[in-house]
This record gives structure tokens, C-alpha cells and sequence, in this order.
């Protein structure tokens, strides 16, 4: 059959249709496993990146490699352990909490005494001027958790200076700061529910009020 009376019969375009998606599909699949190895690398090194933010001081261990799993309050929580001489000295674990415009992904790291190293926000959607002020590109707002643990506020200051507790709020965006406080609070009693878990299951004596 010769290609101008192919061309006249319906089927023709569906043919053609199904070729061209052939040929997309199989372009995009090459494409994805080129660069598996590259977007992988850089994932890689996004989260490390994310991890050492949190985590002051040097450590001898490979955090990505030195990990456990524990149940939180909202599922699975995959822990980063940072150790000297083989001993936990410190864990970075992510906390999800809620925003004016959806979830706020944050990542911190607490000393084996039960102390925030750092805090960071490294997903959100909050409003550009207003909410973003989590970012400590814009604000030092986020650092006012170093330091801090479940004795240091108490546990009822744990929240925003408008909800009668010590954390700052940013003017016309009170739920941002709010999420974010609650989320890291939620992290430390994390913490404390599974302290002997998270320091490689020794008994250990953490900060009391």
C-alpha cells in the first residue's frame, strides 16, 4: 500500500500518534537514566548540606550512612547520627509542621544532652516579605532555638509571644512562626520519648529542669 492511500485511512493518525509517544517515552527514559547518577549526587549532597547546617563541630562518621528509624507522631522518622570516637554526640532528623500556605520541612539537630544545635526551614510555601522571614537569609528569627530544650522555655512557653509564650511572631504572619515552633517542640520531645534509641541504645542521663 503505498503512502498516500495509508494516509487516507483513519487508523493512519492513530499510528503516527502512538509512534510519536513511542519515541517521547523512550527519549525521556534514556534522558532519565543519563543523569540518575548526577541528580542523585546532588540530592546527596542538597541533604548533607541541609544536615551540617544544624550540626556545629566536627564528627568522625558518615552521617547519610549512620541512620535509624524510629516511629513519630506523624510516621516514620529517619534519624542522622553524628558520632566521635563511635560515641552519638549529636542527631539531625527532619519535623514536618504547618503553615499559613502548607507544610513547613524542618530540619534539626539536638545534642546528646537533649539541646537544639540549629534549626532550618528547607521547604515551605509561605508568603514572599511576610512568612519567609524563617529564612535566616532574611531574619535571625530561626536561631533563637539554639540552645533552647524542653526545660529552657518550660513546656507551656513553648509557643509564639501572641499565644503567651516566648518565640517572637512577625507581624500579619503570626501562623508561619507558629507552625515552626510548635514542630521543633514536637522534635525534642521526639527526642526525649526515644532518647536511648536515638544514642545507640545506652542509658543516658539528659538535661533536667
Amino acid at each position: 500500500m503505498k503512502l498516500e492511500e495509508l494516509r487516507g485511512k483513519l487508523s493512519y493518525q492513530g499510528i503516527l500518534l502512538g509512534g510519536v509517544a513511542l519515541l517521547t517515552s523512550g527519549a525521556l527514559a534514556i534522558a532519565a537514566h543519563l543523569t540518575a547518577a548526577d541528580i542523585k549526587a546532588a540530592e546527596t549532597a542538597d541533604l548533607k548540606q541541609s544536615l551540617t547546617q544544624v550540626l556545629p563541630g566536627e564528627y568522625d562518621n558518615d552521617l547519610l550512612k549512620d541512620t535509624v528509624t524510629l516511629p513519630g507522631k506523624d510516621g516514620d522518622v529517619l534519624v542522622y547520627r553524628a558520632r566521635r570516637q563511635g560515641k552519638v554526640e549529636a542527631v539531625v532528623y527532619r519535623m514536618i509542621g504547618h503553615g499559613y500556605a502548607g507544610a513547613l520541612v524542618c530540619v534539626m539537630g539536638v545534642s546528646r544532652e537533649g539541646r537544639i544545635l540549629g534549626v532550618r526551614v528547607i521547604k515551605h510555601a509561605e508568603t514572599p516579605g511576610l512568612g519567609d522571614k524563617i529564612d535566616p537569609a532574611k531574619s535571625n528569627w530561626i536561631h533563637s532555638f539554639e540552645g533552647k530544650w524542653l526545660g529552657d522555655p518550660v513546656p507551656d512557653k513553648w509557643a509564639v509571644k501572641k499565644d503567651g509564650g516566648v518565640f517572637d511572631q512577625f507581624a500579619g504572619a503570626t501562623i508561619t512562626p507558629r507552625g515552626v515552633v510548635k514542630a521543633v517542640k514536637e522534635g525534642l520531645e521526639f527526642f526525649d520519648a526515644n532518647r536511648t534509641a536515638l544514642l545507640d541504645g545506652a542509658t543516658v542521663e539528659g538535661i533536667k529542669p
